[in-house]
C-alpha cells in the first residue's frame, strides 16, 4: 500500500512493467537502507531514534543491557515497528501528538521517527527542497561527528556492521529509464540523497536540543518587508521547521502540506505594527538621501566638468607654447651624449698628454742644464789655470797620489779648453764677417753654442715626441679633437638655446675642456726660441668664440675665454721655462722673456696681475733662477795689478771676461723692471750683484779711461725711472758705495796728472767732467757738487742739465 501511494503519481510515466519492477525494488531498497543508516549514522544518538520509537521516553532509556543483545533486539523491533500500520500504536500515538506539540516541548523517539519519515516520502515525491544542494559536501557529516558524545563512541564502535553499498533506488530507476551509469548528473543525485539523508538526521537532532521551539508564524505574500522584523525573531524561529505529519493512507494526502500544518503562534510583541505614516517617514527619509546623495553626485559632477575644462585648456595652452621643446629637448640629448663621449676620450687621452708634456719639458731642462753646467766648468778651468795661489794638488784635492785620476783630469781639461777656445775663435770670425768686432767685448756672448752630437741626439729625442703626439688621436674622430669642431658644436647651443648654455656654465667649462688639446699644440713651444703663442692656430679659433653680432649679455663667461686658457696653460708652461729652460746669463732669452710676460702684462691685465695665483708662481721661478744665477755662476778673479797691466795676457783677459759678464747679467736683471718691483730688483741688481761683484772688479782695475767707460756701461743699465721721482740731492740709498767709488775715481785721475803735461791734465779735466756727469744721472748731486768743488769746475750747473 505504501509502495502504491509511493508510485500513484507517476504511473502514467512509467509502464506497468517497470511499476511492478519498481515496487519490488523499492521494498528491497527500504529493508537494505536501515543496514546502511546503521553503518552511516554519525552518533549514537541518532540510532536509538531510529530503531527504538516506543514505549520509553529518551531520557527513561534503560542503558545497563548487554550491548550485542541490545543490538539484535533494536533490529527486530525496527523490522517490526516498519510492518506495523501507521495507525496504530506508539507511531499513531506519535502522529496524535505532532499537532498538540506545545511550544518548548521535548518531543519523544516517536515523534521524531514520524517527522523522519513524513520527510523522506515528502522527498521522494519531488516536493522536498534540500536547504544545501551542493554535493559532494560533507560539512553535516562532521559536524554529527563532532556533536556525538564521548559514552556513544564506544557503543558505535561496537554496533557497526561493515556492509557492501548497493546502489540506491534513484540510481536503479535511472538505469531502467536508459541512464548510463557513467553521466555526472545521475552519479551527483544519488550523492545528494546520501547528503540529504545526513542532513535530515542532522536538523532533527538539533530540534532536539533546542530549549524551546518558537516557531514562525508565516506572514501573508503580499506583506511588506521591514528590517526590523528581524529584531522581534526568537532563536528557535530561525530553523523554520514545520512539524506536521499525515498519514501514508488517508485520502488527504494529495491536499498541499499547509492546509494539515499546525504552526506555533508567535507572540504578538514580536512585530512593530505596519501603518501608513510609518511607511511616509519611511519612503520620505530614502526621498531625503536619495536628494542628498543627487546632490553631492550634482556637485561631483560639476567639480569633474570644471576640472576637464582646465585640462583642456591647459592642454591647448601647453600645445600652442610647447613649440621647439621637443626639438630643444632633442638636442640637448644628443649634446649631452657628446660631451660624455667627449669627456670619455679626454680621460684616456690626457694622460698620454702629460707624459709628452713632461717628456718635452725634460729635454729642454737637460740641454740648458748641460750648457749651464758647461759654463761653470770653462771657469774653474780658467781659474784654476790663472791663479798664482794654486797648484796642480788643489785643482784636483780628490786625486790619488799614484796620479792615474790626475792624467784623466788634465786631459778632461785640455778637451774643454779646446772646445772653448773653437767656440770663441768661431764667434769671433763671425764677428768679423759681420763687422761688428770693434764694439764687441769679451765676455758680452753668451757662448751657449752646441756640439753637432747635442743637437743630433736633441732633435732625434724632439721628433720622437713629436711623432708620438701626433698619433694620440689617430683612433679619434676629427669632432673629438679638433678645435674648431668641438668650438662649433657649443656656438650652435649658445646660438639656438642660450638660456639652457648659461644654466650648464658651459662658459666656465670650456677653458678646461680645450685644455688638453692647446697644450699639445704648444708641446714644443717655447718663447726663448719660437714664436709668439697669439699667432698659432688654436689661438686664431677662439679669438673671436662669444663674439656675435647681437648684444652682449653682462657677465658673460666666454668673453675671458682666451684669458682664462692664458691663466691655466699659458703661465703654468711659462712657469716651468723660466724655473728649468731660461738662463739668465743669454741676453737673447732674457729679452724674449720679459717680452712675453710683458705682453701678458699689457693684454691680459684680469690675469697677469699680483693676486693671482698662477702669476704668482710664475714671478717666483723667475726671482728662484735669477738667485740661483747670482749665487753659483757668477765669479770675479782678484789678481794684482802687475799681472793686468799686460792687456794680452790670459788672466787679464779672463778677468775681463768675467767683469763683463757680470754687467751683461746686471743689465738682464734690470730688463724686468715695470714686472718685477722695485724694491727685489734693487736688492737683486745692485746688493747682489753690483756692491758684491762688479766694484770689487772696479777697485782691482787701473783708474782711468777704461774704469770711466766701465762706469758708464753699468749707469746705462739702471732704469732712469729710479732717478726721477727722486727729490733732494741724494740718490738711492743701494748706490751710496758705487758713487764714492766714482769721487775717488776723479780724486785718483786728478792726482796721477800732477806733474804731467797739458794734454795729460786736460784729458784728466775731461774725465773727471765725465764723472760729474755720471754722478749726476744717478741724482746723486751731493757728490757732483763735492767734486766739482773740489776740482774747480765752474760748468757744474751746464753738466747738471746736460745729463
Amino acid at each position: 500500500k505504501e509502495t502504491e501511494e509511493v508510485f500513484k503519481v507517476k504511473k502514467s510515466s512509467y509502464s506497468k512493467k517497470i511499476v511492478k519492477q519498481l515496487k519490488k525494488e523499492y521494498k528491497e531498497d527500504l529493508e537494505k537502507s536501515k543496514v546502511r543508516t546503521e553503518v552511516n549514522s554519525p552518533t549514537d544518538v541518532e540510532r536509538p531514534l531510529e530503531k527504538t520509537g516506543h514505549i520509553k521516553d529518551i531520557g527513561q532509556e534503560d542503558g545497563t543491557a548487554n550491548s550485542e543483545h541490545g543490538e539484535e533486539e533494536m533490529e527486530v523491533e525496527s523490522e517490526k515497528e516498519e510492518e506495523k500500520p501507521k495507525a496504530g500504536g506508539a507511531f499513531s500515538n506519535a502522529l496524535s501528538s505532532l499537532n498538540v506539540l506545545r511550544p518548548g516541548e521535548i518531543p519523544d523517539a516517536a515523534f521524531i521517527h514520524a517527522a523522519r519519515k513524513k520527510r523522506q516520502m515528502a522527498r521522494e515525491l519531488g516536493d522536498f527542497t534540500p536547504v544545501d544542494s551542493e554535493p559532494g559536501k560533507s560539512r553535516l557529516v562532521r559536524e554529527d561527528e563532532n556533536d556525538a558524545s564521548d559514552d556513544e563512541d564506544d557503543d558505535e564502535k561496537r554496533r557497526i556492521v561493515f556492509a557492501v553499498k548497493e546502489k540506491s533506488q534513484r540510481q536503479k530507476i535511472a538505469e531502467e529509464i536508459g541512464i548510463e551509469g557513467s553521466d555526472d548528473e545521475a552519479l551527483v543525485a544519488g550523492e545528494q540523497d546520501e547528503e540529504l539523508s545526513r542532513w535530515e538526521q542532522e536538523q532533527i537532532r538539533k530540534g532536539i536540543n533546542i530549549p524551546q521551539a518558537c516557531i514562525f508564524q508565516p506572514a501573508e505574500v503580499n506583506n511588506l518587508y521591514y528590517q526590523n522584523t528581524y529584531q522581534t525573531l526568537s532563536y528557535g524561529s530561525s530553523y523554520g521547521i514545520p512539524y506536521t505529519y499525515t498519514a501514508y493512507g488517508s485520502s488527504e494526502n494529495k491536499s498541499q502540506k499547509t492546509d494539515n500544518t499546525v504552526p506555533f503562534k508567535t507572540p504578538s510583541n514580536e512585530m512593530t505594527p505596519v501603518t501608513i505614516d510609518l511607511v511616509k517617514k519611511q519612503l520620505k527619509d530614502r526621498l531625503d538621501s536619495m536628494k542628498e546623495l543627487h546632490k553631492a553626485n550634482r556637485q561631483q559632477y560639476e567639480k569633474h566638468q570644471q576640472s576637464r575644462e582646465d585640462s583642456t585648456k591647459a592642454i591647448e595652452r601647453l600645445e600652442g607654447s610647447s613649440g621647439g621643446i621637443g626639438e630643444q629637448y632633442k638636442f640637448l640629448q644628443e649634446m649631452r651624449g657628446y660631451v660624455q663621449d667627449l669627456l670619455e676620450c679626454f680621460s684616456e687621452k690626457v694622460p698620454l698628454i702629460n707624459e709628452l708634456e713632461s717628456a718635452m719639458h725634460q729635454l729642454y731642462k737637460q740641454r740648458a742644464s748641460r750648457l749651464v753646467q758647461r759654463r761653470q766648468d770653462d771657469i774653474k778651468d780658467e781659474s784654476s789655470e790663472f791663479s798664482s795661489h794654486s797648484n796642480k794638488a788643489l785643482m784636483a784635492p780628490n786625486l790619488e797620489s799614484f796620479g792615474r785620476d790626475r792624467v784623466i783630469y788634465q786631459e778632461q781639461v785640455k778637451r774643454r779648453t779646446a772646445e772653448r777656445e773653437a767656440r770663441r775663435a768661431r764667434r769671433r770670425q763671425a764677428r768679423e764677417q759681420t763687422g761688428k768686432m770693434a764694439d764687441h767685448l769679451e765676455g758680452l756672448s753668451s757662448d751657449d753654442e752646441e756640439t753637432s752630437t747635442d743637437i743630433t741626439n736633441f732633435n732625434m729625442e724632439r721628433d720622437r715626441i713629436l711623432k708620438e703626439s701626433s698619433k694620440v688621436f689617430e683612433d679619434v674622430l676629427e669632432s673629438f679633437y679638433s678645435i674648431d669642431c668641438i668650438k662649433s658644436q657649443f656656438e650652435a647651443w649658445r646660438s639656438k638655446y642660450f638660456a639652457s648654455y648659461k644654466d650648464a656654465y658651459i662658459g666656465l667649462c670650456l677653458p678646461k675642456l680645450f685644455n688638453p688639446l692647446i697644450r699639445l699644440q704648444l708641446l714644443i713651444w717655447t718663447p726663448l726660441k719660437c714664436r709668439d703663442f697669439e699667432t698659432m692656430l688654436w689661438f686664431e679659433s677662439l679669438l673671436f668664440y662669444g663674439c656675435e653680432e647681437q648684444e652682449q649679455v653682462k657677465d658673460d663667461a666666454d668673453i675671458s675665454l682666451l684669458p682664462t686658457i692664458v691663466e691655466r696653460v699659458v703661465l703654468p708652461k711659462l712657469t716651468v721655462i723660466s724655473e728649468n729652460i731660461w738662463d739668465p746669463f743669454s741676453t737673447t732669452q732674457t729679452s724674449r722673456m720679459v717680452a712675453i710676460v710683458q705682453k701678458l702684462v699689457d693684454g691680459y691685465p684680469s690675469v697677469v696681475n699680483a693676486e693671482n695665483k698662477n702669476t704668482q708662481m710664475l714671478l717666483k721661478a723667475l726671482l728662484l733662477r735669477m738667485r740661483r744665477t747670482l749665487d753659483d755662476d757668477v765669479f770675479m778673479p782678484l789678481y794684482p795689478k802687475n799681472i793686468l797691466e799686460n792687456k794680452n795676457s790670459g788672466p787679464y783677459l779672463f778677468f775681463q771676461r768675467q767683469f763683463w759678464s757680470s754687467v751683461k747679467l746686471l743689465g738682464n736683471f734690470l730688463q724686468w723692471y715695470g714686472i718685477l718691483s722695485n724694491k727685489t730688483l734693487q736688492e737683486l741688481s745692485i746688493d747682489g750683484l753690483l756692491n758684491r761683484y762688479i766694484l770689487m772688479a772696479f777697485q782691482n782695475s787701473e783708474y782711468g779711461e777704461d774704469s770711466i767707460k766701465k762706469a758708464q756701461s753699468v749707469i746705462a743699465c739702471f732704469p732712469k725711472q729710479w732717478f726721477t721721482n727722486l727729490k733732494g740731492d741724494k740718490t738711492i740709498s743701494q748706490l751710496e758705495n758705487f758713487c764714492r767709488y766714482l769721487v775717488h775715481l776723479a780724486d785718483t785721475i786728478y792726482r796721477n796728472s800732477i806733474g804731467c803735461s797739458d794734454v795729460e791734465k786736460r784729458n784728466a779735466r775731461e774725465h773727471i767732467k765725465q764723472i760729474i756727469k755720471l754722478l749726476a744721472s744717478i741724482r746723486a748731486l751731493d757728490h757732483a757738487v763735492t767734486v766739482a768743488n773740489d776740482h774747480n769746475v765752474k760748468e757744474l750747473k751746464i753738466l747738471i742739465e746736460g745729463k
